[in-house]
């Protein structure tokens, strides 16, 4: 996996998951709202949605019922990694 920002172990299995076909059902969102923090700017809304912004792409994201994302939400995460330059090395996937 590349990124453009240096990563602990935590963030790079959270993006890992993010980014893996299919996409992962157990991304939990405390894990989630972590890298977000690092790698980009999260706002909590007074609605209690949270407002993420990353590189200059920016979205709304509902905090999960459940611990895990779902998965619109992994494809919402997918897409603004990807814009911001995370994707997954080939060489390194099964």
């Amino acid at each position: 996996m590349t990124e453009p920002a240096h990563l602990n172990n935590q963030h790079r299995d959270t993006v890992a998951k993010i980014l893996q076909h299919p996409a992962s059902h157990n991304v939990e969102w405390h894990a989630v709202l972590s890298l977000l923090q690092y790698i980009g700017q999260v706002d909590e809304r007074h609605d209690g949605r949270f407002k993420v912004t990353i590189g200059g792409e920016t979205e709304i994201f509902d905090k999960p019922k459940h611990k895990n994302i779902d998965e619109q939400q992994v494809v919402d995460l997918r897409r603004m990694l990807r814009t911001a330059g995370y994707v997954v090395d080939e060489r390194h996937e099964n």
